[in-house]
């Protein structure tokens, strides 16, 4: 398996988990503006995002354009199975719909 493959995988699971970080600090009350928007959640999960984007650019020299881009989908799936976890979302019909067409998608792609 090629490592930018990998590298571009753990990159989703970045940006999948700063997602969750940001979505976590919205369902709280802050004391104040500045509060809201200064705190461990939202930076860490700003920071994450960066790195994610960085590694995702990294990617594009080892795997070309179209291969990062199939690859990206995978976050809503990632997000989804950790929001399950987190906050406790059930997995309905239409999610599961979802997520089987999104693999599906990238299999057909690879398998072309």
């Amino acid at each position: 398996m090629n490592k930018y493959f990998i590298l571009a995988l753990f990159g989703q699971l970045l940006a999948s988990i700063s997602q969750i970080m940001l979505k976590k600090s919205a369902g709280k009350k802050y004391t104040s503006f500045i509060r809201e928007y200064l705190n461990v959640l939202v930076i860490g999960g700003y920071i994450l995002m960066v790195v994610s984007m960085l590694i995702a650019i990294i990617c594009y020299g080892g795997l070309g354009y179209m291969n990062v881009i199939v690859l990206e989908p995978l976050g809503y799936i990632i997000v989804m199975i950790l929001s399950r976890y987190i906050f406790g979302e059930k997995f309905d019909k239409a999610k599961i719909s979802g997520m089987s067409l999104i693999v599906l998608g990238i299999i057909v792609y690879y398998i072309k």
